[in-house]
């Protein structure tokens, strides 16, 4: 039996996200839709992050079991040609049958991206959240500095998450201001809860605007209380970049 795991590419816009659903379209459906087409066999594929309805990806990490034996390059060609505009594949390749997209990662990389022009942009309209009201960068980079280490984020998860546990390692939060009235914040970490880094930008964004002092972020933290945090930034302006496999899971325990 073959273990194929894939790098998907996507368009989350008029997505309702990765997770099958009943009355939606979805990511993983129209991948094993194409799959059981391909490979003339229905099959269950697993992803590495169950991003929400709007949320974009280059890097979703994806397997599934097979034992035809179609090349790796005719998987990827054959997907493609089948899928629609909005989803790809990067790349295919075989792992060992212990590989698990979501269990086996080390990290992941999410990117926000915001608009700061006084206008809105159509080019951005998918793809960042367009905030024209000032933001004090520097303010928001020193509350960003609280985010990074290992800290209990239950302040920072939506209502209906489920985790075991909130615990969470931050390895960097990095805000980068970029041509046509762009910001973007990178957030690196070994794991994520449901609705995080938007929660963690919406609260950067009020210390951006003044709603918040940067020190507020670490008494955010402390609290555990999502009541206390900011709001939940838009889903178009998160994307999910990178899903790491390194081997090495440092830090606490986590359900991720």
């Amino acid at each position: 039996m073959r273990h194929i795991r894939l790098v998907v590419e996507y368009d989350g816009t008029h997505l309702s996200g990765w997770q099958r659903q009943d009355n939606a379209p979805t990511v993983q459906q129209h991948l094993e839709e194409a799959l059981a087409k391909l490979l003339t066999h229905e099959t269950r594929i697993s992803g590495a992050s169950r991003t929400d309805a709007g949320v974009h990806a280059r890097g979703q990490v994806a397997s599934f079991h097979t034992e035809r034996t179609i090349p790796l390059h005719g998987i990827r060609r054959g997907l493609n040609s089948m899928l629609p505009d909005a989803i790809a594949i990067r790349d295919a390749s075989e792992v060992g049958a212990d590989f698990h997209p979501r269990f086996s990662a080390t990290g992941k990389h999410y990117r926000y991206t915001l608009y700061r022009g006084a206008n809105r942009s159509p080019r951005w309209r998918d793809r960042a959240w367009h905030h024209p009201e000032a933001l004090d960068v520097a303010a928001m980079r020193v509350g960003a500095a609280a985010l990074c280490g290992v800290h209990d984020f239950a302040a920072f998860r939506a209502a209906g998450c489920s985790a075991k546990t909130t615990v969470r390692r931050l390895e960097s939060v990095e805000l980068t201001e970029l041509p046509d009235d762009l910001l973007v914040v990178d957030v690196r970490g070994n794991a994520f809860l449901r609705n995080m880094v938007r929660i963690l930008v919406g609260t950067l964004v009020d210390v951006g605007t003044g709603r918040f002092e940067p020190s507020q972020v670490a008494e955010i933290i402390a609290s555990k209380d999502r009541t206390r945090a900011g709001l939940t930034a838009p889903a178009r302006g998160l994307e999910l970049v990178e899903v790491r496999y390194d081997g090495r899971r440092p830090g606490p325990a986590i359900d991720v």
